[in-house]
């Protein structure tokens, strides 16, 4: 399966479950992994024929900064199936880091999501 992604997207949101996390943005780094079949992109060199990497950016920039949760995993599953709203997309693997909060080391949440196989 072909791949496209993205890495280092910086949003800034309000997330976390601590006293005061949600009361100010925070940086936040998006790794975004997408699956999904090249071929036609491949052969046409056409940008219908495949996913627009800034939209892509804007649209998951926007709900890390338009939304507000107390869990990684939950702004990461909502990016999930954000990404999966395109037919074309088979799997997505969002991986959200938040650097900055505890001194010397960076939590991140990594969630793998596929699309249902057609019956």
């Amino acid at each position: 399966m072909d791949r496209i992604t993205l890495r280092g997207v910086r949003a800034n949101g309000r997330h976390g479950n601590d006293p005061g996390e949600r009361d100010r943005a925070q940086p936040f780094d998006l790794d975004l992994a997408i699956e999904l079949d090249l071929a036609a992109a491949a052969r046409s060199d056409d940008l219908r024929d495949t996913l627009d990497y800034a939209a892509l950016a804007r649209r998951v920039v926007a709900i890390v900064e338009q939304t507000s949760y107390r869990l990684l995993e939950r702004l990461a599953a909502d990016v999930a199936a954000a990404l999966l709203d395109d037919a074309r997309v088979r799997r997505v693997e969002v991986t959200i880091a938040k650097p900055g909060l505890l001194a010397g080391a960076t939590p991140a949440v990594t969630l793998v999501r596929a699309r249902a196989a057609n019956p």
